[in-house]
């Protein structure tokens, strides 16, 4: 990738941000997953940002870590730059990048993406896909293409076998809006923390949350 910033040093710097700024400027970054089977880049054009417990700062209901640290959320506790990779409805797999200080709990849910390098395995790894624009369209196809699975979480995704490239210049368009899958306050107008590349054809459909006791997203 040219024309972008790859260095570890200043991606992290960057990524010790407030993840509610990050979002829109991340879009247009690549993440690569260079596993034994080969590399896959995925190109970000969906992310939503996710905060603290209820006695923080920023206190937000829709994160996972929002009762407090557990044995699951412990990689969103840590430094930025990091994967939180959670298992879901148990069949997918979602995955996060940590943003913020050491210790002080954010991150950025992956949610959409196009693939830009490494379809063919990609395309492997997800064969319902039909189309290009569909292998990284939605969290859990994100993470398949990619390759990752809880195992991931708490790795580096700034050294190898991973690496993100951020955008040279920031995406012209951006829109936001609330969270997908969410239920109750955090999913609501009052938290448009999803963000994402307007008219891009990878950036997943919205639904609404259906009612549960758990948050669907990080």
């Amino acid at each position: 990738m040219e024309n972008g910033v790859s260095d570890p040093a200043e991606v992290r710097s960057f990524l010790e941000g407030d993840p509610r700024v990050i979002a829109p400027l991340i879009l247009g970054a690549v993440l690569t997953h260079n596993s034994e089977a080969g590399p896959v880049s995925v190109r970000l054009t969906e992310v939503e940002a996710y905060m603290g417990p209820k006695d923080s700062e920023h206190p937000d209901p829709g994160s996972h870590t929002f009762g407090g640290p557990t044995a699951r959320n412990a990689p969103m506790f840590g430094p930025p730059g990091f994967l939180y990779v959670y298992f879901t409805y148990g069949m997918h797999y979602c995955a996060n990048i940590v943003c913020g200080p050491d210790g002080s709990p954010s991150a950025l849910l992956l949610r959409a993406g196009e693939i830009v390098d490494g379809e063919g395995l990609a395309a492997v790894r997800r064969p319902a896909s039909k189309a290009h624009k569909d292998l990284a369209s939605g969290p859990a196809r994100l993470a398949s293409a990619l390759g990752l699975t809880t195992s991931d979480t708490g790795r580096d995704a700034l050294a190898e076998p991973f690496s993100l490239w951020l955008p040279a210049v920031p995406a012209a368009a951006v829109a936001s809006g609330p969270r997908v899958g969410v239920a109750g306050p955090g999913g609501t107008t009052e938290y448009p923390w999803r963000f994402w590349i307007e008219d891009d054809p990878t950036v997943s459909r919205y639904k609404a949350a259906r009612p549960r006791k758990r948050p669907a997203s990080g």
